[in-house]
């Protein structure tokens, strides 16, 4: 069985009453892979905003491996120490990751957050040799519209991010580049300039399942329901 665990922040965790783009991956991998497979991970809730807290089981269709390792307000840096142990524990295959957006908001700059997705690698690794990665690069938010130099942060960590991904790439452990759907409009696809709603769900997903079908042959063409 395939083991994939979501790793992220406030868009993979989604909020009470949200269905998450991991819940669109996995119906497109139920759909289209072919093969035994689940979600994986130490955490199962969603973000409860009225709690302001990771407490809530509402989602909008619970029937799902709703496993994760996601947290409202983490990034890179949160889970460089979470990462390996959740591997183990968990036995992962593949990660899903998007992170970024909440380091380059309040933690670290471009040069601190990849030198953070390259320990989270190397923790990966060290739990699995044979982990295979999937990163979606930082999608820009209304902050980056209006903060220029927030905006120029995402850009140039996107850009060291690719770097990354390129240099630490092996045969064994194969980390691969999602490409964010060029379709993908904060307007439309957020519901508050930030977090996916229904369609954004749709389109993250899809950035992750297109990028596995390319590279690897797994599952088909993403589309939506």
């Amino acid at each position: 069985m395939l083991r994939f665990m979501p790793v992220g922040d406030s868009m993979t965790i989604g909020s009470a009453g949200e269905h998450t783009w991991r819940y669109r991956m996995w119906q497109h991998l139920r759909a289209t892979s072919g093969g035994p497979f689940t979600l994986v991970g130490p955490r199962e809730t969603l973000y409860d905003k009225a709690a302001d807290a990771p407490t809530s089981y509402e989602y909008a269709d619970p029937d799902f491996p709703r496993a994760h390792l996601a947290g409202w307000g983490e990034g890179w840096q949160h889970m460089v120490p979470l990462i390996g142990e959740a591997v183990r524990a968990h036995r992962s295959d593949v990660l899903l990751v998007s992170l970024g957006l909440i380091d380059l908001g309040f933690y670290t700059n471009a040069e601190q957050t990849a030198q953070n997705v390259r320990a989270f690698v190397a923790e990966a690794r060290r739990a699995n040799p044979r982990i295979r990665m999937v990163v979606l690069p930082v999608i820009p938010n209304v902050r980056a519209e209006s903060d220029a130099p927030f905006a120029t942060e995402v850009t140039r960590f996107n850009e060291l991010l690719a770097k990354a991904i390129a240099d630490l790439d092996e045969p064994r452990s194969p980390l691969l580049p999602a490409s964010p759907p060029s379709s993908y409009d904060i307007d439309h696809d957020t519901y508050d300039g930030t977090h996916p709603n229904a369609s954004g769900e749709h389109k993250i997903a899809s950035a992750f399942a297109e990028a596995m079908h390319q590279a690897w042959g797994l599952g088909e063409p993403y589309e939506a329901d």
